[in-house]
């Protein structure tokens, strides 16, 4: 059965996306990558969770007024979004592709966007 393995990332929306993950970065001493998206990389078993901040008018997620997008890391998103669908759930059609791994997007029965990663296979 396909199932999601961890949290991906955690995004949250921000006044001064930049200013605040400079925060973090000096204060909790959080890796910082190129774009102000700071990042703990862990084991490569368990594979990486992005912290990141987005501006408070961001459509990323979802309509209305969701403060905040969980991001679940899946082992098969392909395999998973079938069982959802079968199972009633409500998923976005839209998917995107980049080398660092696939997304999709669900919604949970009180109507929170949810995002899914499957990241590339080891190589």
């Amino acid at each position: 059965m396909a199932k999601a393995v961890g949290v991906g990332g955690i995004f949250l929306k921000a006044k001064d996306p930049k200013g605040l993950a400079a925060w973090y970065a000096a204060h909790l001493g959080i890796p910082m990558g190129e774009g102000g998206t700071l990042a703990f990389d862990g084991p490569s078993s368990a594979g990486m969770t992005v912290f990141a901040h987005f501006p408070t008018d961001t459509a990323y997620f979802g309509d209305g007024g969701q403060q905040s997008l969980v991001n679940f890391r899946v082992d098969d998103l392909d395999g998973l979004l079938a069982q959802l669908a079968a199972a009633g759930v409500r998923v976005d059609p839209k998917r995107e592709d980049y080398e660092y791994g696939r997304f999709a997007w669900i919604w949970d029965p009180e109507g929170n966007r949810v995002e899914l990663w499957e990241p590339p296979a080891a190589v």
